[in-house]
């Protein structure tokens, strides 16, 4: 049966509730919904906040300082994903993309495998992964690591900025002034974690969760589902996206994870310091840790700009109201990473237009 767009609004409307402020912890769903235009289709009283669901965004300027001054190694062959490239540190402007000009070794990889194959065809060099995201990359993150144990490519090392999406949500939901009311989950981390990922939101928190897909129809229908919770006052999770999401997720992609790394403290764009947030590799895997090897030490945090991206990722200021945004901060000369990222909310408002 094809999805009928104008029932399901109709459906919406038809329920009896006040504001209701609604987030959603994945920048696919945050550029989906700016795409689909879903925000203009929605009554007044239902709003959806961009959450920290860009692993980009959330990594704190301190951390891409100490990747730029690990880039400026001449041993060193600094391998990552494209958005990565052009996210500043404190200063405006200085990035990895500046590094390389300035003569640091930049490579974009689609893999961290393809990291590990140019670690064997530099044996002269050090080659360094920047492992950013979320338990979606982190299985294969970590499959790079016992790759190049098992080949013995002693000169690949991972700078693990790898986070977990239960901690932050957690530390989201105790902030002061915290105000929303139900969660779209992330599909593509529900897929390794499955549905018992997000039990806690609804089991401790009374807050209802639907693991959504990624389609317009996907996201306004889990809206409906989360809103429907709201009117029975029964909040659960449930899995809107049960072509790919198995209600205990992936077991073997868990175990990769579980073998390869251990939960530490981290830190977050917006959020601070979070206790078990981050991956870091198990001290067996040791020699492939970028941190020890080069005993990289993180500069203290400096005064940023007016980008308000911290506070946008936490659902307290829309991407329009930084003073930065559309004027001093655009695609093309962005001064924080919510703008720098594909899955940046400042990027899907600007590309979008959203309100």
């Amino acid at each position: 049966m094809p999805f009928d767009t104008q029932r399901v609004l109709r459906a919406i409307e038809a329920l009896e509730l006040g504001e209701v402020r609604l987030m959603e912890v994945c920048g696919t769903h945050t550029m989906a919904i700016a795409k689909s235009g879903i925000r203009s289709l929605l009554p007044e009283n239902v709003k959806l906040l961009s959450g920290p669901g860009c692993p980009v965004c959330v990594t704190p300027p301190e951390v891409i300082d100490a990747v730029l001054d690990l880039a400026m190694r001449p041993d060193v062959i600094l391998t990552t994903y494209g958005d990565m490239v052009r996210v500043p540190g404190s200063t405006p402007g200085d990035n990895l993309s500046r590094r390389r000009a300035l003569g640091a070794r930049v490579e974009v990889v689609y893999s961290p495998v393809d990291a590990v194959k140019l670690a064997k065809e530099n044996p002269d060099k050090e080659v360094v992964f920047l492992g950013v995201g979320f338990e979606t990359t982190a299985p294969g993150t970590a499959a790079a690591v016992l790759t190049a144990q098992e080949q013995g490519a002693e000169n690949f090392s991972l700078f693990s900025m790898l986070k977990t999406v239960e901690p932050a949500l957690r530390a989201l939901i105790a902030s002061e002034g915290f105000n929303v009311q139900g969660f779209l989950c992330p599909g593509h981390v529900a897929t390794i974690l499955g549905e018992e990922g997000f039990r806690f939101l609804p089991e401790e928190y009374g807050l209802p969760a639907v693991i959504s897909g990624f389609e317009g129809e996907d996201i306004l229908f889990s809206v409906y589902l989360l809103l429907r919770q709201l009117a029975d006052k029964k909040p659960r999770v449930q899995n809107e996206y049960t072509r790919a999401v198995a209600p205990n997720g992936n077991p073997l992609a868990r175990a990769m994870m579980e073998k390869c790394f251990v939960p530490r403290r981290d830190i977050w764009r917006g959020l601070g310091e979070i206790e078990a947030s981050g991956l870091a590799l198990r001290e067996e895997l040791a020699a492939y840790d970028a941190e020890k090897k080069f005993a990289i030490r993180y500069p203290e945090a400096k005064p940023v700009t007016a980008c308000r991206c911290g506070e946008v990722i936490t659902g307290r200021l829309a991407p329009q109201e930084c003073p930065l945004f559309s004027r001093r901060c655009t695609p093309e000369d962005p001064v924080g990473p919510c703008m720098v990222s594909s899955e940046g909310a400042c990027a899907a408002a600007y590309k979008y237009q959203t309100v």
